[in-house]
């Protein structure tokens, strides 16, 4: 077997509008709505909604609000980045820092949805 990359996550919210428009309008993520399910959609993977616990069967044993870190990238300078979430009224919790992601050396901001998820927008381009 060999994994060739992650197709998809899922974040149960407690308020539906609110994450959307996180991951919409913050973040600049698709809204997908199919057969009354939602998800956020980048590249060629998403986030699936659920706004129950286990409000589609499979699911994670304890699913929770709040419990996930996350890590998107960018593909431009994270400092760009910042000014731009801060421009949209949101606020940026710590960065941008130094870090060491999958690839390397990478440069990041954090900051939190409406869920309390930890939420890290890196960027790899002229990391130190």
């Amino acid at each position: 077997m060999h994994i060739i990359r992650m197709d998809h996550l899922v974040i149960t919210t407690q308020n539906l509008s609110a994450c959307l428009a996180f991951y919409g309008e913050i973040l600049g993520m698709s809204i997908v709505h199919v057969h009354g399910r939602y998800a956020v959609q980048f590249g060629n993977q998403k986030l699936n909604i659920h706004t129950k616990k286990a409000e589609f069967l499979l699911a994670a044993a304890h699913p929770t609000y709040g419990c996930l870190d996350l890590c998107f990238v960018v593909d431009e300078d994270i400092q760009s980045v910042k000014h731009v979430i801060e421009a949209k009224g949101y606020p940026v919790e710590e960065g941008p820092v130094c870090r060491h992601g999958a690839l390397g050396a990478m440069n990041s901001i954090y900051l939190r949805d409406p869920d309390s998820n930890l939420i890290e927008l890196c960027s790899y381009q002229a990391a130190r």
